[in-house]
């Protein structure tokens, strides 16, 4: 019997070893119902193993039903399964490796990697000590499942932040909280849209969220960005029956220009005025270099039909997986249901040190020294790829983000440049890529935020010159 080879040196028991391969063997046919297999006992000497180790492998084919023992006749593969054998020959096993989809942690970040905040600036000793005492203070009650819509003390504090940086009048109750960005348009498009509907989205914009709507049975439908942002007489006369819109007002996804005042206006004329919504993607909207950061949309709402999106992503950290949305309060109801149905949240002790974390002061100082380390890395960082990439590439003048977009120069373009930066273990998006519409823009774009000296910026400069020759 080829197929009982085993390895001795595997972490897998010898007796899972020899179930398994009698098992695949009756499976894929190399054994027939009715066929004998060795008793245990003889099986033992030749396997060179204690008879009970094979003993257990058979109690576990009988407990199964792959083998029946027949008295004197001895064991074999159960004749019943002679119903269920395969019609023809199963395929012998590809020689591709197994697809796995359990994912790598990564050791550390790509340079220029998008949606990675500066971790090496992130107040690790005060999280971790918020995170000690939330953990030490459990309460038996706080084991249960959380509340649906997050908890009240998250909400509370998402509330007052959110009216005193961002001008938004809203009440805890109108805070939802969720596992991230996709979570909230989840909950979005469950509550206020129906299939077949059609939303405006940015082209240039952020290619997961088309995806997210089309899989939802919603037609995306690209409107074109320019230097005021997303260009709302084009989606009038593109799609005026949309039932929603979605926009980066502060720094728009990928461009990082800011929607205008006036086109601000005619975006909630126009939902007013065809019943709409308007779901603001507010993922970095505290990171604006000139002057103070722009009130957001939602806080000229009169009309209840903007929906406000926020993260923890990209002001603390990825892993946080916790995101906000604060909906209008007609809607409030609505979407307590839809919460309940769909469990939105997150685990509470996460929740419970965010809250903490808000409360005492941290958030805002974190978000404070963070405006001024990306003012300078994003100044230190543009200043060093120009003093090296300056006759290829041209970085664009911006009032906040968490990225630039270095605009290429002559015949090179951005797909193939991205392509082998990512081959030579940096990391870079390509303009071009980020849109639908046709355009000619060709350019990179690059994170700036884990970039901490003149130097390095200098160092990454080179490395991308040697890729354009």
């Amino acid at each position: 019997m080829d197929f009982l080879q085993l390895d001795t040196s595997a972490a897998e028991p010898l007796y899972r070893q020899i179930y398994t391969r009698f098992r695949n063997a009756i499976v894929e046919g190399l054994l027939q119902p009715g066929a004998r297999i060795p008793a245990a006992r003889a099986l033992a000497l030749e396997l060179g193993l204690a008879r009970g180790t094979v003993e257990s492998a058979y109690g576990l084919l009988t407990a199964e039903g792959y083998v029946e023992a027949r008295g004197q006749a001895g064991t074999v593969v159960t004749t019943a399964l002679a119903r269920h054998a395969p019609a023809a020959p199963v395929p012998a096993p590809s020689s591709a490796p197994p697809h796995s989809n359990l994912g790598e942690a990564a050791s550390s970040t790509r340079p220029f990697q998008m949606g990675i905040p500066a971790l090496d600036a992130f107040p690790r000793k005060v999280w971790a000590r918020l995170a000690a005492r939330a953990v030490r203070a459990t309460r038996q009650e706080d084991m249960i499942y959380p509340p649906w819509a997050g908890l009240p003390a998250l909400r509370t504090a998402i509330a007052t932040y959110l009216k005193l940086s961002r001008g938004i009048d809203c009440t805890p109750s109108q805070v939802f909280i969720t596992n991230g960005y996709r979570n909230s348009m989840e909950l979005v498009t469950r509550a206020l849209l129906q299939p077949g509907d059609d939303v405006w989205v940015e082209d240039p914009g952020y290619p997961p969220t088309s995806d997210l709507l089309r899989d939802a049975g919603l037609t995306p439908v690209p409107v074109p960005v320019d230097a005021e942002g997303l260009m709302v007489a084009h989606g009038v006369a593109r799609a005026p029956r949309a039932r929603a819109a979605i926009v980066t007002p502060a720094h728009q996804s990928p461009l990082c220009v800011s929607l205008s005042l006036p086109r601000r206006l005619a975006l909630l004329d126009w939902a007013a005025r065809a019943g709409a919504w308007i779901v603001e993607d507010d993922y970095d909207g505290e990171y604006r270099y000139v002057g103070r950061p722009l009130p957001a949309l939602k806080s000229l709402d009169r009309d209840g039909r903007v929906l406000y999106s926020g993260t923890f992503s990209k002001v603390l950290f990825p892993a946080i997986r916790l995101a906000y949305l604060v909906v209008p309060p007609a809607q409030v109801e609505r979407f307590e249901h839809i919460t309940r149905t769909f469990a939105a949240g997150g685990p509470a002790l996460m929740q419970a040190i965010v809250a903490d974390f808000m409360h005492e002061g941290h958030f805002a100082r974190h978000i404070q020294r963070m405006r001024r380390l990306y003012a300078e890395r994003r100044q230190l960082t543009a200043d060093g790829l120009t003093a090296v990439l300056g006759k290829h590439m041209q970085v664009d003048p911006q009032p906040g983000g968490m990225h630039l977009v270095l605009r290429m120069k002559g015949r090179h373009t951005d797909r193939a440049l991205a392509a082998r930066m990512l081959e030579q273990g940096m990391s870079a998006l390509a303009l071009s890529q980020r849109g639908v519409l046709p355009h000619s823009a060709s350019a990179l774009l690059l994170a700036f935020t884990n970039v901490d000296t003149p130097a390095r910026a200098k160092e990454l400069g080179r490395r991308i010159l040697k890729l354009m020759a």
